[in-house]
């Protein structure tokens, strides 16, 4: 399948959170979100918890490829801390990243996780759009 840079991309991550790190999970979140706020380039991020089985959801909605990466250099320290925390259990794709995103996504820091990447068919959003 050919995956071209064509638009929004949305992640969701699902997070497996160790045991006895609920409390060290919650504060390193906090802190990588209030960075994306004031610093990173998503549309959107929310963080959902289901305590009753230690899981995360993730999602983290990009305006392109090249905002992906900039999230990425910006918040590395932020992603790595999180980690210390958790385990990735499953990251979706939805959209058209570019093949650096996708190879980025099969070997992040040298392990792979489980991921898909569903290409969109249609839709819209109401999200402004900066002037240009």
């Amino acid at each position: 399948m050919e995956i071209t840079n064509s638009g929004t991309i949305l992640f969701r991550n699902t997070m497996r959170i160790a045991d006895g790190h609920l409390d060290g999970f919650r504060d390193a979140v906090a802190r990588a979100v209030a960075f994306a706020r004031e610093h990173g380039p998503q549309l959107m991020v929310e963080v959902f918890i289901d305590e009753e089985r230690m899981l995360a959801h993730s999602f983290q909605l990009y305006r392109d490829s090249d905002a992906v990466r900039a999230h990425w250099r910006l918040s590395d320290p932020y992603i790595r801390e999180v980690m210390e925390h958790c385990t990735v259990q499953r990251f979706e794709v939805f959209g058209e990243p570019d093949h650096d995103i996708v190879a980025a996504l099969r070997t992040p820091g040298g392990e792979s996780f489980p991921f898909t990447v569903s290409p969109r068919l249609t839709g819209f959003n109401r999200l402004e759009t900066p002037a240009r």
